[in-house]
Formats: structure tokens, C-alpha cells, sequence
């Protein structure tokens, strides 16, 4: 045990004693050569605290807007709430089976300078055919809500709907 001791502590001092040993090849610090620093300006303004929005293994494609609008709207009703307003809208579909309905904002911003809310009545289908059946069974509805803050500068509702649109005022 002494001897293996010994060769290994005078080895490591005539390694380290010897100033070859710094330009060396065996030297591990030297075996992928010198780094260099250079300035590179990015090529847009960003954020260098914001990530990049980057696509990964387990995300999602960006979702497609399968809806259509509703091929008539029957009825628009708007009832006061404690927090707001809640707009209520009853329409008829082309064939039977829809789902996914819904109330969507499309106000443009000359429409919201006048005080209009416009929203668009839509549905998605099912893939497979449908029977076109009786005005009952095509007969959906929706409700959207809007608070007080959002209200007090609008004087217009309309419903949109692909043959018509319903509209109502403030009195």
C-alpha cells in the first residue's frame, strides 16, 4: 500500500511541476480548444425574458372553427340580473342534431363607438346526415352574459343568424 502511494504522489508533483503540461494534448482542458466570445445582435426586437412559443411533442394543433350560424333566429329576449344583463336567444336550425351552441361577440370597433353588441348565433352540425324533421326539433337556444361595467355603454343588441337577425334597444 506504501508503494503504490508514494509512485502516485511523486507522479502527480512532476506532473504538476511541469510546465509543458499546461499546451499538453493529454491536458482535458485543452482538448476542445479555446472558447471565443462574439456579439451577436438578434435579428428582431424581443423580449429575452419572454420564451419563444415553440411547438413541443404533446401540444395540441391549433383548434379549427367548425361552427356555421344558425340558419334563423326565431326569437331575442334581454332580462336585467343583479350583475348585469342576459341576453337570450331562441333560433332554428336547417336539420335536426346541432350542438355546441352558442353566442359569439363579433362587434367590430365601429359598431362598439356606436354603442352595438353584435353577436352571431352559431351551431355545429353532426358529420353524419341528419332528417330535416319539425320546427320543434330544430329549435336551439343560447344565453350570453354581460356585466354592468360592459352594459352601461351599450344602447343596440343584435343577433345574427344566416337568413336574418333580430335586434333589440335600450329604452
Amino acid at each position: 500500500m506504501q508503494k503504490p502511494l508514494t509512485v502516485l504522489l511523486v507522479a502527480s508533483l512532476m506532473l504538476a511541476g511541469c510546465g509543458g503540461w499546461r499546451d499538453s494534448r493529454v491536458n482535458p482542458s485543452n482538448w476542445f480548444g479555446k472558447s471565443r466570445s462574439e456579439r451577436v445582435e438578434p435579428a428582431e426586437e424581443t423580449n429575452p425574458l419572454i420564451p419563444r412559443q415553440t411547438r413541443g411533442v404533446f401540444s395540441r394543433p391549433d383548434p379549427v372553427d367548425n361552427t356555421t350560424p344558425i340558419t334563423e333566429v326565431t326569437e331575442l329576449r334581454v332580462e336585467q340580473t343583479t350583475t348585469g344583463v342576459i341576453i337570450y336567444a331562441e333560433g332554428l336550425a336547417s336539420r335536426q342534431g346541432p350542438y355546441e351552441v352558442e353566442l359569439r361577440p363579433v362587434t367590430t370597433p365601429e359598431e362598439e363607438a356606436d354603442g352595438i353588441l353584435s353577436l352571431s348565433f352559431r351551431v355545429i352540425y353532426p358529420n353524419r346526415a341528419t332528417p330535416v324533421g319539425s320546427e320543434f326539433s330544430r329549435t336551439v337556444r343560447a344565453a350570453y352574459s354581460v356585466n354592468k361595467y360592459e352594459i352601461r355603454g351599450i344602447r343596440t343588441i343584435r343577433v345574427i343568424g344566416q337568413n336574418n337577425q333580430r335586434t333589440t334597444r335600450r329604452r
